[in-house]
């Protein structure tokens, strides 16, 4: 496993393309947050001052969502925006190696097909891994700022942030693979990820009943709702969060699977 880690980080410790790309997203992680901390904490605070009696007020706001507990949960809601990006650029580095003919030379280096499609994966959970750590930190920094009292409760949020993370960045992988060119893999990627998988949640949303909640990232992007709104999105119904949660790891599952067999069977 060191060794197929030891393999990804030659291969992108010199790519200058990813590395200003992926820190970018790490600062948008914190930059986005602050925006919306401005945008939302600050206007409901001071709408609060002046009419602490708003009912609509304290429908849409519970408890300040910069403050501990709630952090946790509207630093991972607001950075899964940006999983898109992280998903991308897994897109650019598997694709890379076709374009490359880099992964001909890792089987003819004496690399399995297997241990080739493992790399990829476990570059994957680097990757979500080091998100994670930014979105707990992000986190910590507001939930301190907020001069409320630190506490682990939400915490969990940031497991889910790694699942939705590691969703999106998956099935980066699997389009790759299955495409193997980088315009058509993320044209393909960026389409469903930003409008067909949209459409067909308020398709199914309004036909199907709560079908739509289990997309393949869909499934993702409902683990979580945005405290701010979470009493108004009470009011929609959703499936029980075990089986969402159950339908986004079976998808990472089949992203995987997948991924495996495509590589193995496919011509190199």
């Amino acid at each position: 496993m060191l060794h197929l880690l030891k393999i990804e980080w030659l291969k992108v410790k010199n790519y200058r393309t990813f590395w200003i790309i992926f820190i970018l997203f790490l600062i948008s992680i914190i930059g986005v947050n602050y925006v919306a901390h401005e945008m939302v904490q600050n206007f409901f605070d001071d709408r609060i001052k002046k009419k602490p009696g708003d009912l609509v007020i304290k429908m849409l706001i519970g408890t300040p969502p910069y403050s501990f507990p709630q952090v946790w949960q509207m630093v991972s809601q607001v950075a899964s925006y940006l999983f898109i990006i992280p998903g991308l650029l897994t897109i650019i580095l598997c694709t890379n190696e076709y374009s490359y003919k880099t992964h001909r030379q890792n089987i003819i280096d004496g690399l399995t097909r297997k241990q080739f499609v493992t790399s990829k994966i476990l570059m994957v959970l680097v990757i979500s891994v080091i998100t994670t750590l930014v979105i707990s930190l992000t986190a910590l920094i507001f939930g301190y700022t907020s001069g409320t009292t630190f506490t682990t409760d939400n915490i969990h949020y940031l497991g889910i942030a790694f699942l939705e993370s590691l969703n999106y960045c998956l099935f980066g992988v699997m389009i790759a693979v299955l495409f193997r060119r980088s315009g058509i893999s993320i044209g393909v990627y960026f389409l469903y990820v930003v409008v067909f998988d949209n459409f067909l949640f308020w398709v199914l949303y309004r036909y199907g009943g709560r079908s739509g909640f289990f997309l393949p990232v869909d499934s993702a992007d409902n683990l979580m709702v945005m405290p701010v709104f979470g009493e108004l999105q009470k009011q929609i119904e959703r499936p029980a969060f075990e089986y969402i949660l159950a339908a986004c790891i079976s998808w990472i599952l089949i992203y995987v699977f997948v991924s495996y067999q495509r590589f193995a069977k496919a011509d190199l």
